[in-house]
């Protein structure tokens, strides 16, 4: 299980958090949708950045290679590419709802297409390079990423009766999965919703309605909580994990009735491989 080390401020909801450099970046949910850039060693806040044009947004991404981030838009179904350090702006349009982004080991970005059910892969200027249709019974794919053979993970859960972490092929065929039913057991999950991958290629999975973080295997079999439901004070959304410095970044929010996020903070975790 890992240790929490520091919980960032609490404030407006968090829609997604990454990391560059020595810089922490968590996207809140305010009326423009806003950055906010934390030191990753004294935690502390260094200065907000506001993006024209964002509002209502589902996830966040960096590539340290092409020293940029990704931004996900949910209402106006566009990818947001922010270039730093010069902070200049462009977007793409998919028309499609976007739940997850993730930047693959060749810098390529991927986005999960919710309604249609597809993974798209982007170069860093918006040039779709595949697409992958995914099966009828995922449905809903909250988030993808590449393992380094070239299959995919992928997180799905809600409105169907399946809440799975998925292995697909690059056919979209699926390899293997963990989950099922919706539950609260070693092998059931309850909606996940976000994706990590170590560097001994273990599987973090982000279950949401369960308020916990989890650890499967490379041949994705449950392996223990990274984080438990006793350490989660509301419910993880998102997370990023600095493989590197050995820490886990899991933002959590406060559901209220109507399925509203109302306020959240970021966690940040002491990850130790392969535990």
């Amino acid at each position: 299980m890992g240790r929490v080390l520091h919980t960032l401020p609490e404030s407006n909801a968090v829609w997604g958090v990454t990391s560059l450099d020595n810089q922490l970046y968590v996207l809140r949910y305010r009326r423009s949708e806003q950055i906010e850039i934390y030191n990753k060693e004294s935690y502390r806040l260094q200065y907000c950045l506001t993006i024209r044009a964002l509002e209502a947004m589902a996830d966040i991404a960096s590539c340290g290679h092409n020293r940029c981030l990704y931004i996900a838009g949910y209402t106006d179904n566009c990818i947001h590419r922010v270039a730093l350090p010069d902070v200049a702006a462009a977007k793409w349009q998919l028309n499609e709802c976007i739940s997850g982004l993730s930047v693959t080991d060749s810098h390529t970005l991927l986005a999960a297409c919710l309604q249609v059910r597809k993974i798209k892969e982007f170069t860093t200027d918006g040039k779709l390079l595949r697409q992958i249709q995914l099966p009828m019974d995922i449905m809903s794919p909250q988030h993808a990423v590449q393992l380094s053979n070239g299959q995919y993970v992928v997180c799905h859960g809600g409105p169907g009766p399946l809440h799975r972490v998925c292995m697909i092929g690059s056919d979209g065929h699926v390899i293997k999965s963990l989950g099922g039913s919706f539950g609260s057991g070693t092998h059931q999950m309850g909606m996940p919703t976000h994706l990590a991958v170590d560097n001994n290629e273990s599987v973090l999975v982000v279950d949401f309605n369960n308020h916990r973080v989890l650890s499967l295997s490379r041949s994705l079999t449950y392996a223990g909580e990274v984080l438990s439901s006793e350490q989660v004070k509301w419910r993880p959304r998102r997370m990023f994990l600095d493989g590197d410095r050995g820490r886990l970044y899991v933002a959590e929010n406060e559901v209220k009735k109507g399925s509203k996020f109302v306020v959240g903070r970021v966690v940040v975790v002491n990850y130790r491989l392969g535990q």
